[in-house]
């Protein structure tokens, strides 16, 4: 017992020392704050607004069904009349209603930079306060529409920096590519047939700027502020459908055990009982630690700013106190299409449902999908992959691209905080990898949770008065590229 006793001191003695470290760290940390305040050039805003308004205004729904290709060359003349000096003086490059512009750099020794944003849309479903493609602007300086934050804007920001600098005379030093595809919102081969151009004539690219990140507010339960959220990698996709069979029957006469009961009881055993590893990837520990010096709790910002300590705590805490942090901790599956037999009164001879898995890098698409397939044998359903994905290469925290991208975003928007990020979404930036090694995944345009919420929603909107600073950051963009 003495010994016990003895061992149990030591244990506690240990874990006081620990979290009076802890505690000592937290001390000396200086508090941080951020400050940001959107554009007061409201001319510049209203002008860029009224602009922006016309693309919203011309459709451009993607559907799996329907390529359209023509209207969205459609698109691209709405563009062009937009962005007069951006077509008639850079190389215009279109390939089945994809668009790329190439602004031809003064040293061709240098690989390129590329900004993207796709122009395809979803669909505009549900009632709106405004019709969906009207580009509406109230009084309190927002604009409405399909695709005003996703993402036209970005579109809309990055063509209209080339414009500007190039009425300015101004020549980059290496080539810089405007592109963007017209299959992002289906996942289509749109942004595959840019690559595959690039491939083709053996181009590598120095870094590509694409959306996944934005300017955003109170990011994170209890830190306060603006900040720009920058992707550094990319969940991997997957989609998998699972199959029930039985010889079906009659509903008056039910046997035990029907496709839909053993496909409910094993959706059931997936929601209850997590099968996917729970760990912090290096981008997530680097989120908590530069958000660290914003929390006013001192409690909270002793767990974040000590993850060496904290962090088994951590991982089975934030997973069930919120769905955006366990996104950024595991792999995930969401349930999304079902279906049984024709007929009230008909047991199926198949029922399936399907799922969508994002993959996390530590846990891929073969570890995950074999988890997820060795379950469904337990209740004698087949899987069938029918699309699946790897997740991205991670950005590097200490390159070139990086740097130069907070830098840009430190003058910009001066007072803004950085906080890597994990894009739980898909991009184009996914197909990218084998041309370029540092895709970043950040949008300048600033939105609050509610309108990040209207995106793919009804009532899609942003305030205009985002769009100055949005151009501003696609012209230093490209103009620090001089700098390397």
């Amino acid at each position: 017992m003495k010994t016990f006793l003895i061992i149990l001191a030591v244990l506690v003695g240990i874990i006081v020392l620990l979290v009076a470290i802890a505690a000592l760290r937290t001390l000396l940390l200086k508090r941080k704050t951020t400050s940001y305040s959107f554009s007061d050039d409201l001319a510049r805003s209203e002008d860029y607004g009224h602009r922006l308004a016309k693309m919203v205004q011309y459709e451009t729904a993607s559907h799996r069904d329907d390529p359209e290709v023509d209207k969205f060359r459609g698109f691209h003349k709405v563009l062009e009349g937009l962005f007069p000096t951006v077509f008639a003086k850079l190389e215009k490059v279109e390939i089945d209603g994809n668009l790329m512009m190439r602004w031809k750099g003064s040293d061709p020794s240098l690989d390129p930079l590329m900004l993207i944003s796709h122009i395809d849309v979803v669909p505009a479903e549900g009632k709106w306060t405004y019709p969906p493609y009207s580009g509406h602007i109230t009084d309190d300086h927002r604009i409405y529409g399909r695709g005003t934050g996703d993402i036209k804007s970005g579109v809309f920001s990055f063509y209209q920096a080339a414009e500007e600098l190039l009425k300015q005379g101004y020549v980059p030093k290496c080539d810089v590519y405007l592109g963007s595809s017209c299959t992002e919102e289906i996942g289509g081969d749109g942004a595959p047939k840019l690559v595959n151009w690039f491939k083709q004539r053996g181009i590598h690219l120095f870094m590509l700027s694409d959306e996944g990140g934005a300017i955003v507010q109170d990011p994170v339960v209890g830190v306060k502020g603006t900040f720009a959220a920058i992707g550094i990698f990319e969940k991997g996709y997957g989609d998998l459908k699972l199959s029930a069979r039985s010889k079906g029957g009659h509903s008056s006469t039910p046997p035990k055990n029907t496709p839909i009961v053993r496909l409910a009881a094993f959706e059931n055993q997936v929601e209850k009982h997590n099968p996917f590893k729970v760990e912090f990837t290096p981008a997530v520990e680097q989120m908590f630690e530069q958000l660290s010096p914003y929390v006013t709790n001192f409690g909270l910002k002793m767990v974040m700013h000590n993850l060496w300590l904290f962090k088994p705590l951590l991982k089975r805490i934030l997973p069930a106190i919120s769905r955006e942090a366990a996104a950024m901790l595991q792999t995930t599956i969401a349930f999304t299409m079902q279906k049984g037999s024709d007929g009230y009164n008909v047991i199926p001879e198949e029922a399936w449902v399907t799922a969508n898995l994002r993959y996390i890098p530590f846990q891929g698409l073969e570890e995950s999908n074999r988890l997820i397939t060795d379950l469904a044998k337990q209740h004698n359903i087949d899987t069938e992959v029918v699309l699946a994905t790897e997740p991205s290469k991670s950005l590097d925290l200490n390159g070139v691209p990086y740097r130069m991208t907070t830098e840009c975003i430190k003058k910009v928007f001066p007072g803004i905080g950085i906080m890597p990020y994990v894009v739980t979404g898909g991009t184009d930036s996914r197909f990218y990898g084998p041309i370029c090694d540092d895709c970043v995944r950040f949008s300048p345009i600033c939105t609050t949770s509610e309108q990040l919420n209207s995106m793919h929603a009804v009532d899609e909107n942003i305030y205009i008065t985002t769009l100055p600073q949005a151009v501003d950051y696609y012209k230093e963009l490209i103009k620090i590229q001089q700098t390397r």
